[in-house]
């Protein structure tokens, strides 16, 4: 008897087995899958990683043509008007300086043998070890060298071993990090240098600049205000007559000494020049008393007349 419509099956008959929560080795399985992939595509285009491959504050791995054609794509909206956010690297990547060009060393042998495979075998330039989801691997800004973590945590100093770059441990960055832990150290890292007016590759913000100037003239009427402040207090510095100020910006003593006595002689020199009557003046008038003038007529007035001649 069946398929006659009498009976109606109940969910224990349809559900054998309640879902269960994977467990542990389910979890890494799955993990290791996905780190596998994101290993060898693109976390934007999800195509096949080649060169150049760059990453964001995340550690995340693109093709930096990928990254070249969402950023056009996204100008292009924003012309349109279609204001709707870079949600393809969940706000990330706004520009080319949010991205620092990651340099991998590529295992010659297995390059030269697999000429056709088109995976390209990543490894550390200083253990040797193949870089993926079984080691756990870094980069360094701003070079952009990667290693793997075990060489960066065991070598002394904090200089690239392949370009001698100076960096801080700060700005070591894991690659597809998984733990809570390094996800954390990135976010807390990228604010820290969002409110320095610094982007990931370390370079100044599009805004930063606009927003020092706008700051300036701000200080600059404080620093007034205090110079102001200052002034109307009860006492005043005394004022520097022009000998002394151009003596003292002389720090040679001689030189100093002998400009000051050039200068006062030079005063003094102006001061009789001024005293001293005027030489261009003194010809207009005359020192006599008007005598000469009543022995003359008004013929002869203003000439000089010989001694011999007859009048």
């Amino acid at each position: 008897m069946g398929n006659d419509g009498g009976s109606i099956p109940t969910r224990r008959e349809l559900v054998k087995e309640a879902a269960k929560d994977p467990n542990n080795t389910q979890v890494k399985e799955t993990q290791t899958e996905k780190l596998q992939y994101y290993w060898s595509h693109c976390s934007l285009s999800q195509t096949a990683l080649t060169p150049p491959i760059v990453s964001d504050s995340t550690g995340n791995l693109y093709n930096k043509d990928a990254v070249l054609e969402d950023l056009l794509n996204t100008s292009k909206d924003t012309q349109d008007g279609n204001v709707a956010g870079n949600d393809r690297t969940s706000g990330t990547i706004k520009s080319l300086r949010n991205v620092v060009e990651v340099r991998f060393s590529i295992d010659k042998e297995e390059e030269d043998g697999n000429t056709k495979s088109s995976e390209v075998r990543m490894i550390c330039p200083v253990t040797g070890k193949r870089l993926g989801p079984g080691v756990k691997a870094v980069y360094l800004v701003p070079c952009g060298h990667a290693f793997a973590e075990t060489a960066i945590r065991e070598m002394p100093g904090e200089q690239c071993l392949e370009c001698n770059e100076h960096y801080s441990s700060n700005n070591i960055i894991p690659i597809l990090p998984v733990s809570s832990t390094d996800k954390d150290r990135l976010r807390d890292r990228l604010s820290k240098l969002q409110s320095e007016g610094l982007t990931h590759s370390l370079k100044k913000a599009p805004g930063s600049s606009k927003k020092r100037k706008q700051t300036r003239p701000n200080k600059e009427a404080e620093a007034d205000a205090d110079e102001i402040d200052e002034t109307a207090g009860p006492s005043l510095p005394p004022k520097k007559t022009g000998i002394e100020t151009s003596s003292d910006a002389i720090k040679n003593e001689e030189t100093a000494a002998l400009t000051a006595r050039v200068l006062v002689e030079q005063a003094d020199r102006n001061k009789r020049r001024k005293m001293a009557p005027n030489e261009n003046l003194k010809g207009l008038f005359s020192s006599s008393n008007g005598m000469a003038a009543k022995q003359s007529d008004f013929m002869t007035r203003g000439f000089s007349i010989p001694s011999g001649a007859k009048r």
